[in-house]
């Protein structure tokens, strides 16, 4: 069904797209290439959200050339009104003569009404071509429009033995230099990095970009109950924006105190002095917030995965040995009875980073 040109040309869609990874969001990340004569007569990607779309800035620089041209698009062109237009109909009234596609948008706006838009106005429409790269590309948008919810990812360091910090609670650095350098272009991608207020406690973190050319900082989120984050935390500093998410119990003087750091407060249920993580997914949600990335301690990791809300993995394993019963693991928690009953990884893809060994996945 697929010629060698079209899988060509829509590499280069796919290469596009990714090319504003980290800056489109809450948008999917597109890339568009219009061919006619089996070459590449302009092209065009979503640069950032409130910014024209990948399909209007490849026709707006092609001109009368889109007539009778192809298309190639790694994401469904648009059917409403946004930041911008309906696609579809641009794309029509362009006179492109067919769109391929690589995946349908799922978005409830959309969901195969741009393709119909494309076939009501004449134009042949192929989909399906490099999908599961697609799909994976806009992983992060797929599953927050369809759930409603952040997509999580779980970031860890540890020793062979497990440990993610030392007895005394030491931590730096249990990964090598280019293993944080990966963890600070995360940092980049994810909208928010979460963790406890426990980490801010031992730890003191910045939770910023520092270490690779920064794209942007993530928002800061520090799960704390009670409001005990110090008023001279590092996560309190560097004009970034900062979200602490207390239970209703937390004392009112606490949280005045911290709103007057800069510290937005956001009020979650804490049954038993903790967050309901389920509720706080929902509320980031509605605050734009589309990924998680959380770089939590051990309860913390445990508490996400036993409320089934962690869509990926990435552990970095170092050629260390900490040992201590002591030591913090980065999952605690209660724990399973039996090894039957362990939550599995799936898609496993297994890396080298100098000594370091980075093991990523996806939850069933």
């Amino acid at each position: 069904m697929w010629t060698e040109d079209d899988v060509r040309f829509m590499r280069e869609a796919l290469d596009l797209a990714k090319s504003a990874e980290g800056r489109t969001t809450p948008d999917p990340m597109v890339g568009a290439v219009l061919v006619k004569g089996g070459r590449i007569i302009s092209v065009g990607y979503h640069g950032e959200v409130a910014t024209p779309h990948a399909e209007a800035w490849a026709i707006q620089k092609a001109g009368e050339a889109t007539k009778g041209a192809t298309l190639y698009v790694n994401f469904e062109p648009c059917a409403h009104y946004g930041n911008n237009p309906p696609c579809a109909h641009l794309i029509v009234n362009a006179g492109v003569k067919e769109v391929v596609v690589a995946t349908k948008d799922p978005n409830p706006l959309v969901n195969g009404r741009g393709l119909k838009l494309l076939q009501q106005g004449g134009v042949k429409v192929r989909v399906g071509l490099l999908e599961d790269e697609a799909r994976q590309m806009n992983e992060v948008f797929i599953r927050a429009i369809t759930k409603k919810t952040p997509f999580v990812l779980m970031k860890s360091a540890i020793t062979l033995d497990g440990k993610i910090a030392t007895r005394t609670g030491a931590s730096r650095w249990v990964a090598g230099p280019t293993s944080l350098r990966f963890a600070h272009h995360l940092r980049n991608l994810y909208d928010s990095i979460l963790v406890g207020v426990g980490t801010v406690l031992i730890d003191n973190p910045k939770l910023n970009v520092r270490l690779v050319k920064k794209i942007k900082n993530p928002v800061r989120i520090v799960l704390d109950a009670n409001a005990r984050t110090p008023l001279r935390a590092r996560v309190l500093s560097g004009g970034q924006r900062t979200i602490i998410v207390a239970g209703p119990q937390a004392p009112r003087s606490r949280v005045k105190a911290l709103q007057a750091k800069g510290a937005e407060m956001l009020t979650v249920p804490a049954p038993d002095g903790k967050i309901d993580l389920k509720r706080l997914m929902k509320e980031l949600y509605k605050m734009k917030i589309t990924s998680v990335m959380v770089e939590g301690g051990g309860e913390v990791n445990a508490s996400f995965i036993e409320a089934g809300l962690v869509d990926k993995a990435i552990i970095t394993i170092a050629p260390k040995f900490f040992g201590g019963r002591a030591a913090k693991t980065n999952v605690e928690g209660n724990g399973i009875a039996f090894p039957a009953q362990a939550r599995r990884l799936k898609k496993i893809h297994i890396e080298r980073q100098d000594e370091d060994i980075i093991i990523s996945g996806y939850f069933k």
